[in-house]
């Protein structure tokens, strides 16, 4: 409910979203054509987004203390996928005293609450009670309702983890996914001056995007749909556990049995994708090249425990990619031919799981 207050899926929220693509363009603008690395600038603006939500107010790209708030959310991020990470959810009594790159996100995660608690202490210190602005100031609202309430589970050590939370599910799978559009559209160049076209055709050079417009934008559209299909960001869903005796295609599953639902598969499913391998935005307009959506497209995942962060991440995809292709052509650097396209972090799990 607050999130809704605080605009999640609303315009107040698209606005602070238009903002940032502004700020991203600019400073991509400022370099002048030159080569650069655009991983750091894009998790920065959409780690801003969540920053507004929660904190009340963005970060410069020069603040160093949330310079290093990124880094250290990328490291546990990196780390998670690690042996030893796995090893720790199996023996953390025996893990915490054992090196090993678990322990470098042990440092990680102490920062970023370090940081959740400064910025609480910063709200407590300056904020007015009667006119919250932010997450931080309706949590600390609903503590003090409920401090008379001996069970209450709203206090200080579960705000520091849901800001936790929020920051973490909040940046990486969108930051990521727009780190692989650049990927994609350097690789496709035809389809990325189609997207260009497109957004020239329909919109002013200086118009506003909105989210709205995606309705007029269908090969644009396509293309942000097909890059969540093509490189997906999130291979398996969130676990859940069966309530209650069940058969599923035959097969019994028992009460208690932990569920991972494998989105991947149906994302690459040859009887749902007609090139299910390739980048094709085409799996996305009918013949006439209006936009239609498929029922296998679950990046999300689907049902009731879809992403709670679903509308905010096709908000943001959509404003951030728009504005981008509308100012840029991306192309790799002089003297380079070959880009490796391959998502790492599959080849990793592959070499573990064999």
């Amino acid at each position: 409910m607050t999130l809704r207050n605080l605009g999640l899926g609303k315009k107040g929220l698209e606005h602070r979203i238009q903002e940032e693509a502004g700020h991203l363009v600019e400073h991509f603008r400022r370099e002048k054509g030159r080569s650069l690395d655009p991983s750091f600038p894009i998790v920065h603006s959409v780690s801003n987004v969540i920053a507004s939500v929660v904190f009340g107010h963005r970060f410069s790209i020069e603040d160093k203390n949330f310079q290093q708030l990124i880094k250290n959310n990328y490291c546990m991020i990196e780390n998670g996928n690690h042996i030893c990470e796995m090893l720790y959810d199996m023996l953390p009594w025996l893990m915490n005293h054992l090196p090993g790159p678990h322990q470098k996100s042990f440092y990680c995660q102490e920062f970023l609450r370090s940081f959740a608690r400064k910025e609480i202490r910063n709200h407590q210190e300056n904020g007015s009670p009667d006119e919250s602005q932010d997450f931080i100031d309706f949590y600390l609202a609903q503590i003090d309702k409920s401090k008379d309430d001996p069970t209450s589970t709203f206090d200080e050590e579960n705000l520091v983890q849901t800001i936790f939370d929020l920051f973490l599910a909040g940046t990486e799978t969108t930051a990521t996914a727009l780190r692989w559009t650049v990927l994609d559209m350097v690789v496709h160049p035809d389809i990325q001056e189609k997207v260009q076209k497109e957004l020239d055709a329909v919109l002013g050079p200086s118009q506003l995007i909105c989210y709205v417009d995606r309705k007029k934008l269908p090969y644009t559209n396509a293309v942000i749909h097909e890059i969540l299909r093509y490189s997906t960001t999130v291979a398996v869903g969130v676990p859940r556990q069966c309530i209650k005796d069940t058969t599923l295609q035959g097969f019994p599953i028992e009460k208690g049995t932990l569920i991972i639902p494998n989105l991947n598969s149906v994302l690459v499913d040859p009887e749902q994708w007609e090139t299910p391998r390739k980048f094709n935005p085409n799996h996305f307009l009918d013949k006439d090249g209006n936009f239609m959506n498929k029922e296998a497209f679950i990046p999300f995942s689907a049902g009731h425990r879809v992403c709670l962060g679903e509308q905010l991440a096709r908000t943001e995809l959509f404003i951030f990619i728009s504005n981008l292709l509308r100012a840029f052509t991306f192309r790799l650097p002089e003297g380079v031919k070959e880009i490796n396209t391959e998502n790492q972090l599959y080849k990793y799990r592959r070499k573990l799981w064999t």
